[in-house]
């Protein structure tokens, strides 16, 4: 493989390895079809503690194809954190975020590479039109959560889109000095800026296997999404507790009224009511600010935001090496200038 490498294809993996082998075939006659590109192109595959065989299959397709980086991680750190290894030890001057699930056609590849070339752009996203082999219950959920999304954060979030995009390496550079733990990637190359174009296309079922992505998972997601790029929480936990102040002053003002004027004021169970309303307010205000302030505990440990077991690339002469590597170092630290057994 060419020591200048033009382009890196990173995608997460996690219990693929059913669908691994066609990804790579297609990964890589997209790759090869570019004009211009030659073997100045690879492949970062990174595993995210699957359970099943991918790590095997991975390791197998690094053996025999040069352009094949396996990179494993020491333990399952979730999608976001996953692909931002792959984004730190990539080493391409363009950089395709695609999953492996082959959700998104590695061939819209020439697509992307034409856009950003027509337009200079310095992001390609991927804009889904359509989604095939989503459940209802799916496609209502994310359809809601880009729409509320986009209301509650200060920066444009396009709809419908997802991680897969192409970006250059001016932009990925500044996405790789964001050291935020809870990672919302979309929403980080967003508040980048510089110029970034959609590209419409249809999103494909899954290829094998079943989604990685459960509701409850689904629901963290937003959540990361929601207080990593807003505190209209916070805001709406203070106009909370505003209005309950003023209903409390109306309340008094009632009650004080009433007992000047002779009248007994009732209804009880109307008053118990209203505190457990009350209550419940406040708890939810307190989970809201404990949110963030645990977020905010979590990001003063300054742990590495993922640990690398091994880097696994096709032999091509040099001593074996064989570290473990912690944190966000950079390839060429782990890599020798023609690729080893790591």
């Amino acid at each position: 493989m060419a020591s200048q490498v033009l382009l890196s294809v990173v995608a997460p993996c996690f219990n693929e390895a059913v669908g691994l082998p066609e990804f790579h075939r297609r990964v890589s006659a997209a790759c090869c079809a570019l004009p211009g590109l030659h073997d100045s192109w690879e492949l970062v595959l990174i595993n995210d503690g699957s359970r099943d065989t991918t790590r095997d299959v991975m390791q197998r397709l690094a053996w025999e194809d040069p352009h094949v980086v396996a990179i494993n991680l020491a333990r399952n750190y979730g999608h976001q954190l996953a692909l931002t290894a792959g984004l730190n030890l990539c080493r391409g001057e363009r950089i395709l975020i695609i999953d492996a699930d082959l959700q998104d056609p590695p061939e819209l590849l020439a697509d992307m590479m034409r856009v950003m070339d027509e337009q200079e752009a310095d992001v390609v996203y991927g804009q889904r039109r359509v989604r095939s082999g989503e459940t209802r219950l799916k496609l209502t959920t994310a359809a809601l959560f880009y729409r509320i999304l986009q209301r509650l954060v200060e920066i444009e979030i396009p709809l419908d889109t997802g991680d897969f995009r192409l970006m250059n390496r001016r932009t990925l550079d500044v996405l790789n000095k964001m050291p935020e733990r809870d990672r919302f990637i979309r929403g980080l190359v967003s508040w980048i800026g510089l110029r970034q174009v959609p590209l419409l296309y249809d999103r494909e079922a899954r290829f094998a296997g079943s989604s990685n992505y459960p509701f409850l998972k689904m629901a963290r997601f937003a959540l990361d999404a929601v207080t990593s790029f807003s505190i209209v929480p916070l805001r709406f936990a203070s106009l909370a507790g505003a209005i309950i102040g003023a209903m409390g002053l109306l309340s008094l003002t009632y009650t004080v009224g009433g007992w000047l004027f002779g009248a007994v004021v009732t209804g009880w169970t109307s008053i118990a009511t209203i505190l457990l309303i009350i209550g419940g307010v406040q708890l939810l205000i307190l989970g809201v600010m404990g949110e963030y302030l645990g977020r905010l505990y979590m990001e003063s440990k300054r742990r590495p935001l993922f640990v690398v077991d091994s880097i696994v690339s096709a032999p091509a002469g040099g001593s074996v090496r064989n570290e473990r590597v912690g944190g966000m170092p950079a390839l060429s630290q782990l890599l020798p200038e023609e690729p080893a057994h790591v």
